[in-house]
């Protein structure tokens, strides 16, 4: 069964999205067919795959990005909805419409979910500059969300005033713009020198989480360069 509404993805116009302000981004729900979308949801990756990623050191004087962590790799024993839906994604369409979207010819694609819970949170940061974008899918549901928990990516504006390597808070920033973290939701976004992006600490009870699919949008060949340098 296909995971990935192509027709709807293909709709999001380049050009709106590279107008958008302070820096591309775009909002979009229902990219996944519903039906997909509940199977994904209920067949999670199991939770012993994750990794902890607590109290990490950051550059720049950056709080720590707390959460539970799993990076894609080939081995994985993920669920069979998962598994089809990373191999949809790396057959070739996706990477054409995203290449189309955000204006370059061609890029990599890396995968990665994250669940985080309360108390935790992403601080104020500029994505690193072998990255072109993400693509953040949301994977919550009514029963296991609440909106007032928080959980959205948010979109900063800081008006030009701060460098990539310095640590903000979200109240420095001019303008906040939340994407809606709700059921069958996305948010894609460019990165930029000034592509600030965070999310405030979590609220919800303990025992719930904030669930989230990534996909980080590359460029093309840059770890075959990083390889030849170390």
């Amino acid at each position: 069964m296909p995971y990935l509404d192509l027709a709807k993805l293909r709709t999001l116009d380049p050009t709106s999205y590279q107008s958008q302000d302070p820096y591309p981004h775009v909002r979009a729900r229902g990219l996944l067919y519903e039906d997909a979308y509940r199977r994904l949801v209920a067949n999670p990756p199991p939770l012993e795959l994750f990794e902890q990623s607590t109290g990490k050191k950051r550059a720049h004087g950056q709080t720590p990005h707390d959460r539970l962590a799993l990076e894609y790799r080939e081995e994985l024993p993920l669920p069979a909805p998962w598994a089809e839906f990373v191999d949809e994604l790396r057959a070739g369409p996706y990477a054409e419409a995203m290449c189309r979207l955000i204006g370059v010819r061609a890029l990599a694609l890396r995968f990665h979910w994250h669940w985080a819970t309360r108390g935790n949170s992403v601080s104020p940061h500029c994505d690193a500059i072998h990255k072109y974008g993400s693509h953040v899918f949301y994977l919550n549901t009514e029963e296991d969300w609440k909106p007032e928990w928080g959980g959205e990516t948010l979109v900063l504006d800081d008006g030009g005033r701060f460098r990539r390597n310095s640590a903000p808070a979200f109240e420095d920033f001019d303008r906040v713009i939340p994407a809606d973290a709700g059921p069958n939701q996305s948010l894609v976004f460019t990165r930029r020198g000034d592509s600030w992006h965070g999310v405030r600490e979590i609220r919800c009870p303990e025992g719930y989480w904030r669930k989230v699919f990534i996909v980080v949008l590359e460029k093309a060949g840059w770890r075959g360069r990083l390889a030849r340098l170390v």
